[in-house]
């Protein structure tokens, strides 16, 4: 057969499917079947972007499942979608990561014949024979696999396209990811591939050009922790060379972080301004046109800290309001406050002696952080508060304080709210 030498490819990874969108449970009027098929709705735009390029193969390397299955649907809905696959001609290469490996799923079920799973006893090569190219990985037994698992990968072969598929966090590790099979990108170009597909970092990133190695990203961001575009990598080869990778959207519903400057602002509406700009530039910056989930952090020394740490719940509301006004296919996941205090005056009108106008304040200050009165509240009330629901909205952050307990940031917190109500602004 003659071997095909330009051609393209689909590298995607961590599909993680049938795992649950975090952060919207208590949001009235998000549509709940978009939602909980957004990872299911994902993989089909995989399957449809793979059929509509013509790629001769898809390489998965690792995390098709977030862990067992609750039941069968997960894993047949998966072999549905690699049954499309199989009908138009294309194959797939499939390597088992942290969250679906041998010793993880007790489930299991026949895929397709065009499923081709690396082994997870040893390293494995596969090649596909329409275009010569060989494809080399090793699946994980364990969550943990305990070891460079590149060192034990086989040199490449000559005179053929070799990619190397493994499921990684690299050396150095990512921040919000188990170093897992670290290895270094020297380990990688020792094995002279020309393509590397890793899996378990859940961003788009580049990390070499000679040989390319690329971590393709998860196909759908599941929190607020996994923001901006997700998707998969288009490989194009050209006289047997990688020529070009292209990251290709796949997302269904998209997540943003937005960081709003509030220094300077000096009333509440102004910060509703900001507020409405920004929401604004996200819905046509951010989303293209998916429905977006959006973190907003108030940022920045204000006069103003008091009176909005005083109304964090009504806040919340406020910010909601005015993002269901901007689009009604905009959710806000959290409102969080990151603003420092500014000194304000305190109305003289409120204490009788002048020279007691500095003294309030101090007195406020120097109680939220008494220990004596920290250790009395915390022998009447830290026990209540830490037995509340673990679902309970916690808007500052405070609740976790308190179940590792502490509760001076929750008194530290009143004291700004106690000042400016003395000030006259709240």
């Amino acid at each position: 057969m003659t071997q095909i030498a330009s051609f393209r490819f689909l590298h995607a990874a961590d599909i993680h499917l049938d795992s649950p969108l975090r952060g919207l449970s208590r949001y009235e009027g998000v549509p709940a079947d978009d939602i909980r098929t957004a990872t299911r709705t994902a993989l089909d735009n995989l399957v449809a972007c793979a059929i509509r390029e013509a790629v001769r193969f898809v390489v998965v390397a690792g995390d098709v499942y977030d862990g067992d299955w609750e039941d069968f649907g997960t894993g047949l809905y998966f072999c549905r979608a690699m049954g499309l696959l199989e009908q138009a001609g294309i194959a797939v290469y499939l390597l088992r990561g942290n969250h679906d490996a041998a010793s993880i799923m007790t489930k299991s079920l026949p895929l397709p014949g065009n499923v081709h799973v690396f082994n997870h006893l040893k390293p494995e090569t596969f090649e596909h024979a329409a275009t010569g190219t060989v494809l080399h990985g090793h699946s994980y037994r364990e969550r943990d696999p305990g070891s460079n698992l590149a060192a034990g990968y086989p040199p490449a072969r000559a005179g053929r396209l070799n990619i190397g598929v493994l499921h990684t966090a690299l050396a150095g590790g990512y921040a919000g990811h188990a170093p897992y099979a670290p290895c270094t990108v020297a380990d990688l170009q020792a094995r002279d591939y020309d393509y590397w597909a890793l899996g378990h970092i859940h961003d788009f990133a580049v990390i070499a050009r000679a040989p390319h190695i690329v971590f393709s990203g998860n196909l759908q961001g599941r929190h607020i922790g996994e923001c901006g575009a997700k998707g998969a990598v288009l490989v194009s080869v050209e006289d047997g060379r990688v020529a070009d990778v292209v990251h290709l959207p796949l997302d269904t519903v998209r997540w943003a972080r937005l960081e709003i400057a509030v220094a300077g602002m000096e009333s509440e509406a102004d910060i509703h301004n900001a507020l409405r700009a920004a929401l604004r530039r996200a819905v046509t910056e951010e989303a293209n046109g998916r429905p977006l989930v959006v973190r907003v952090v108030l940022s920045g020394s204000t006069a103003l800290h008091g009176v909005l740490a005083d109304k964090r719940t009504a806040l919340r509301e406020e910010v909601r309001a005015i993002a269901t006004a901007v689009s009604d296919r905009m959710w806000v996941e959290k409102v969080q406050l990151a603003t420092a205090e500014v000194a304000a005056a305190i109305d003289a009108s409120l204490v009788s002696d002048a020279s007691l106008l500095m003294d309030v304040g101090q007195l406020i200050d120097r109680g939220a952080i008494d220990a004596a009165l920290l250790e009395t509240l915390k022998a009447d009330y830290g026990d209540l508060l830490s037995r509340l629901p673990g679902d309970i909205e916690d808007a500052g952050g405070f609740l976790a304080s308190v179940r590792g307990g502490s509760l001076e940031p929750l008194l530290r917190d009143a004291a700004v709210s106690l000042k400016s109500r003395i000030a006259g602004a709240g």
